[in-house]
C-alpha cells in the first residue's frame, strides 16, 4: 500500500479514538452531574417534616429512613418517630 493509504487509515483511527474518548468523557460528566443532583436533599420545611408521627406513619417505618437519624431525601437530623410528606411504608 502507498503512504497515502496509511495516512487515511491513521486519520480514521484517530477520529474513532477521539470520538470514543469524547463519548466516554461525556458519559462520565453526565454520571457525575446526576450523582450530585441525587445527593441534594430538600429542607425539612419543604418536606413538611414533623418530629412526631402521623397516625401509624413514622420515619423508622419508611423506606427512605436511614438509621439512626437520617433520610435519603430530607436534610438534617430525622427522628425515627417523625413524619414527612415523602413517607413510603416499608414492605
Amino acid at each position: 500500500m502507498n503512504s497515502r493509504g496509511n495516512d487515511c487509515q491513521r486519520i480514521s483511527r484517530r477520529v474513532v479514538l477521539a470520538g470514543t474518548a469524547l463519548a466516554l468523557g461525556t458519559a462520565a460528566a453526565a454520571t457525575a452531574v446526576s450523582q450530585a443532583a441525587a445527593q441534594q436533599k430538600i429542607s425539612q420545611a419543604d418536606a413538611k417534616y414533623q418530629g412526631t408521627p402521623k397516625g401509624d406513619q413514622h420515619c423508622d417505618g419508611c423506606v427512605n429512613f436511614q438509621p439512626p437519624n437520617a433520610c435519603k431525601f430530607v436534610q438534617g437530623d430525622i427522628s425515627p418517630s417523625g413524619w414527612c410528606q415523602l413517607f413510603a411504608r416499608k414492605t
